[in-house]
């Protein structure tokens, strides 16, 4: 079966002059002009890999990153004109697994292609990627991107949401609030853990309401947060 991988590239010359390379090597390639396209690919044709342009028209590529890190482990592979080494940490920091500089040659492309599907077979236990989360009476839906306790919607702000996504990332492991702080906010300062127990304080309320105290969320004094993993 051939592998399909999906380029988001808004450059109508780089993104056929990728593609057609993909085509006479065997892969299948998928397209995508913008952000928005490249998250209902995503979604919906579940991609190998990810070749991925950070310029786009209405999204910047990492923020699709950070959005696909939170149900998806498939490999990204960044192509960008940004050539500093704060746009790679930034982008490889978020969840990218490769860093691509324009201009780049073709075998460079492919050999880091090659890398990101020997990572691919090498993990051969990994389970098909999950657009949801489920943890006792706990769901988020990714796509959608809401949250559901007891089958009943509960809204919640984009914090918030980033938040829970983050704890079911690491479901039943302690996060600290350096951690939390830097993945939600990209900084992390000792003056900014207030406002993040305020914010963890209202998520908090608004998915154990109903439930025992302590049901979903297990604070750590002095550390961070847990979210706490429920036999389903």
């Amino acid at each position: 079966m051939k592998v399909s991988i999906l380029v988001v590239e808004d450059d109508k010359a780089i993104r056929n002059f990728i593609s057609a390379t993909l085509e006479v090597h065997s892969y299948n390639c998928l397209i995508a002009e913008n952000g928005e396209q490249a998250m209902l690919m995503v979604t919906s044709n579940k991609p190998d890999i990810i070749i991925l342009d950070l310029g786009l028209p209405d999204i910047d590529g990492v923020e699709i990153i950070k959005k696909i890190r939170l149900w998806s482990n498939c490999p990204i592979i960044v192509v960008s004109a940004r050539s500093e080494d704060k746009d790679k940490i930034e982008a490889l920091d978020s969840g990218a697994d490769d860093y691509l500089t324009k201009p780049f040659s073709v075998d460079e492309l492919l050999a880091r292609i090659r890398v990101a599907i020997r990572k691919m077979n090498y993990d051969n236990t990994r389970k098909e990627e999950s657009t949801e989360f489920i943890n006792g009476e706990l769901k988020i839906d990714y796509i959608s991107g809401c949250v559901f306790v007891k089958d009943e919607e509960i809204h919640l702000t984009p914090i918030e949401y980033k938040l829970i996504c983050l704890l079911a990332k690491n479901v039943g492991k302690v996060l600290t609030h350096t951690y939390i702080l830097k993945e939600i906010w990209g900084v992390a300062y000792e003056s900014d853990i207030p406002s993040l127990r305020v914010f963890m304080a209202t998520l908090r309320k608004k998915i154990e309401k109903n439930c025992e105290k302590g049901r979903f969320i297990q604070t750590h004094i002095g550390v961070g947060y847990r979210l706490i993993r429920i036999n389903n």
